[in-house]
Order: C-alpha cells, then structure tokens, then sequence
C-alpha cells in the first residue's frame, strides 16, 4: 500500500475519533471543569496506551532512550496532550460550540505555515490559497461576520482557541523531526499531560472525582478521543508531509458540526456555515496536492 494511502487511511479514523471531541468535551465538563476532565481524561489515555505498550511487547523501547529523546517527548507531550486541550476544553466550555469549533480547526492551517518554516515544504499557490481561505473562515467566526467590528464577548475565550490550534500545530510538525517509536513516545505524551493537569488542577481547580454523568465521556475520551487516535495521527505524519494530510482534517468538522447540532440544539447561526464552508474548501484545494 503506497504511503500516501496510508496517510490518508490514518487521517480519516482520527476525523472520525475527532469529531466526537466538542461531544465528549461539553458532556464531561457538566460537573468536571476543564483542569479536572482533562486530568482524568489523560490519566485513562496514559494507562491504556501503557497497557498497549506492553501488549505489542514495546516496552523495552523505553530503556533505549536517551535525555535529549525524554525531553524531545516531554515537550511535546505538553504542546500536543496538555497546552492544546486545557485551553480547548476551557473554550468548549465558556462559548458556543460551533464558534470554537471552527476556530479549533485552524490547527491544519498553521500545520502548513509551520512545515514551510521548519520542515522546508515547499508552499506552493494552490496551499497558499488554502491557508488564506482557512483565516477567512477563522475570521468570520472571530468577527460573526461583521469583519469591521471584532465582538468582544467572547473575544478573550476565541484567542485560547486560536492559541490551542496553534500549540496543536507545532506539535504535529515537531513531531515528524523526533524518530520515536509510538507506542512508547505516546505513553510518554499522556503521561505529560496525566502530570501537568494535575498540577493545574491542584493550582487552579480542586480535586474531583468524575461523577456518573462524567464518567462515560472521560472514559471514551481518554481511549479513543484522545488517547489510540494520537497513534494512527503520528503514523499519518510517518507516511507523507504534513501539509498533505494536514487539509483532510478539514472533514472533522462536518462531523463534529452535526453532533452539536443534533444533541444539543445549538443555534446554527448563517455566518458559522460560511466560515465553516471556507475551510472545509480550503483543506479540500490542498488534498491533491503533489508533495515533493
């Protein structure tokens, strides 16, 4: 199966598994906040991961790494497992959900921007027009579509989002310059964010339990959200450039846009469509293009 089939395969079972996060994000913050449920939810991940670990007998790998591969680890499992979903889950919980879910997905976009910077893709036209239709579609969100007047309502919460796609972004590129094997570089991401999340938790938050109404969403979170979904991801970036599987991300918000609207009857606001339509049509621009 050639590389590119790979990546594509890979990319397609995480929009499925990421399409559930603004789900399983508004349904375990209904008595969690996003210190506690991201806490839980990163505990769970880095126990199953650990367990997958061992089962695919991978274990050893983790007497063979040296400092420089914990900390190369350890810095991205902050970027990718803790800094992007502490502030999205705040988002998730203070704004409306397609509004952060747009934003949310800026993250392919500076995927793009950042492998031209530090992979040393090439941008050509056809990703340069994809990127500019991708801030568009941010943009009209930001604004509610009125490009002249930013809405300061929500305005403090919608950079958190930006600023948790841009983390997200950095992630995956960085990830494709650290040659780790998964399994173990994953368990080492959850547990990064297991510890981290609980020192926010202790700093800004309190010690909870999740109840059960919380407990179903930690739990599909934890295995499948976040936690298997980063090893078909990683793979994805094995198999060809990050600005080729980057745009196919795009999808996860048709996905994740219906869910919202069908379980919790959010208000499908005209200029959300719109947005959403410009980056969809952005990734898609991108998806056949030819990579070096």
């Amino acid at each position: 199966m050639e590389s590119k089939t790979k990546a594509i395969i890979y990319t397609l079972i995480c929009v499925a598994l990421w399409g559930l996060i603004p789900v399983v994000s508004k349904l375990g913050q209904a008595n969690l906040d996003n210190h506690q449920f991201l806490f839980w939810s990163s505990s769970v991940s880095f126990i199953a991961l650990l367990v997958a670990t061992s089962i695919v007998k991978k274990s050893k790998e983790f007497l063979s790494y040296k400092p420089g591969d914990w900390i190369s680890a350890i810095i991205l499992g902050f970027l990718g497992t803790y800094l992007y979903y502490i502030l999205l889950y705040f988002g998730y919980a203070n704004a409306q959900g397609l509004e952060v879910l747009v934003l949310q997905y800026s993250w392919p976009i500076f995927i793009v921007l950042f492998s031209v910077f530090i992979l040393n893709e090439k941008l050509t036209p056809r990703r340069g027009l994809a990127v500019l239709l991708g801030f568009v579609g941010v943009a009209l969100v930001l604004t509610k579509g009125n490009i002249t007047e930013i809405h300061l309502d929500n305005y403090f919460v919608d950079m958190l989002v930006i600023g948790a796609a841009l983390s997200f972004g950095l992630f995956s590129v960085l990830s494709k310059k650290v040659n780790l094997e998964p399994y173990t570089m994953i368990t080492i991401f959850f547990l990064t964010a297991s510890i981290a999340s609980l020192v926010s938790m202790l700093l800004f938050s309190d010690f909870s339990l999740p109840t059960k109404d919380s407990i179903v969403p930690v739990l599909v979170n934890g295995l499948f959200v976040n936690g298997f979904s980063y090893i078909f991801w990683i793979k994805a970036l094995k198999e060809a450039e990050a600005s080729f599987v980057a745009p196919l991300v795009f999808l996860t918000p048709v996905l994740s846009a219906l869910y919202l609207i069908i379980f919790f009857q959010e208000p499908l606001l005209p200029v959300y469509g719109i947005g959403l339509l410009a980056v969809i049509i952005g990734g898609l621009l991108n998806k056949d293009e030819k990579t070096n």
